[in-house]
């Protein structure tokens, strides 16, 4: 395995790592709200943390809803949060101009799974120094992801990989477990997402839909085949949640579905 490191974080040494945060920026006193609930969460479980949040989400369902704002705002909303918070960033890009200055405040430049086979993009990101995380696209199968792969290796090492589930029909996503230790053999730290993982891609009409009820038991099955961290999207009101409501997780449930993964890691490890 090749370790990936952030800041002081080792990512794939064999601690579960967290990252979390609101889907989208959702303003800078709400976001860091979030963001320290979760480290605080995360302190308390001994687990690394890593806060994550959008500052555009290009690719939503309608061109009415909320999208972020926007690369010059969010950047210094992220730069407040890193400052008060003491703790790494990972962020996504859509386009290779962003991927520079995203660069000068996120640790981890995030792939947006429908984006994961663009070429120039996985490039501007490789070489910017920054470690890149990419989403395994809905419409591929893990063994697809090692040319992603080695279009990054053309210019870094620093690459981790993030299984999101797969299309499986209309609306819907399943995940496929066995594409975790898959990706995992091509020497990448992999992170489960198991907020986007039970999404309902274009399930309520002009949005998305999700099942978080699913959340819990799709982390622990993860931890038990094995991972090297833990991407979820919370919110102290998802139903108030901008972008992804249906499926991110409530602060007040983070502790009780980290504490369990922890303990299923530990039986697997």
């Amino acid at each position: 395995m090749n370790k990936v490191k952030v800041g002081d974080i080792e990512i794939g040494g064999g601690k579960l790592v967290l990252l979390a945060g609101p889907c989208v920026l959702e303003g800078l006193e709400r976001s860091l709200r979030i963001g320290r609930r979760a480290k605080e969460i995360a302190k308390r479980l001994n687990m690394p943390y890593i806060f994550k949040a959008s500052f555009d989400k290009a690719n939503r369902s309608s061109i009415k809803s909320y999208r972020g704002p926007g690369l010059e705002e969010g950047l210094k909303i992220l730069a407040a949060i890193k400052r008060e918070l003491n703790v790494p960033i990972v962020t996504d890009i859509h386009e290779t101009y962003q991927a520079a200055p995203v660069a000068e405040v996120a640790d981890i430049l995030q792939i947006p799974a429908f984006l994961c086979r663009q070429t120039d993009l996985l490039i501007a990101a490789a070489k910017t120094g920054k470690v890149v995380n990419v989403k395994k696209a809905q419409f591929l199968s893990a063994s697809d992801m090692i040319n992603v792969v080695d279009k990054l290796r053309s210019q870094t090492e620093k690459i981790m990989l993030t299984e999101r589930g797969t299309s499986f029909g209309y609306n819907n996503l399943v995940v496929d477990m066995r594409g975790l230790p898959i990706m995992r053999g091509f020497g990448c730290p992999v992170i489960f997402d198991g907020t986007h993982s039970v999404q309902l891609p274009g399930g309520a009409g002009s949005s998305s839909g999700g099942q978080r009820e699913f959340v819990a038991p799709l982390v622990r099955a993860a931890c038990a085949v094995g991972v090297d961290g833990l991407f979820l999207e919370v919110h102290d009101n998802p139903a108030e949640g901008l972008s992804d409501g249906a499926n991110m997780i409530a602060l007040d449930d983070l502790e009780k579905i980290l504490s369990d993964a922890l303990k299923v890691q530990e039986v697997f490890r």
